[in-house]
């Protein structure tokens, strides 16, 4: 292999917006996410919408001003 072109290997930190952290191994030292397998409802049981900028509500009322369209015949 060549020398001097690989990135640095550390030992990172990752903070979920929860509250979790964990190790684990990545060439960044610091890793901030949204969402953990503490907090995921697929592994919790629990639903749980992560709203980032008001998106769910905007889809929403997007989706309430939409008129339903006609079937056509063929």
């Amino acid at each position: 292999m060549k020398t001097d072109i690989h990135p640095t290997y550390h030992e990172a930190t990752v903070k979920c917006a929860c509250g979790n952290t964990f190790k684990v191994g990545s060439t960044k030292e610091r890793i901030d996410i949204e969402i953990c397998s503490k907090c995921h409802p697929f592994y919790t049981g629990k639903q749980k919408l992560v709203d980032t900028a008001g998106r769910v509500e905007k889809f929403k009322t997007r989706a309430a001003q939409q008129k339903p369209k006609a079937k056509k015949k063929k």
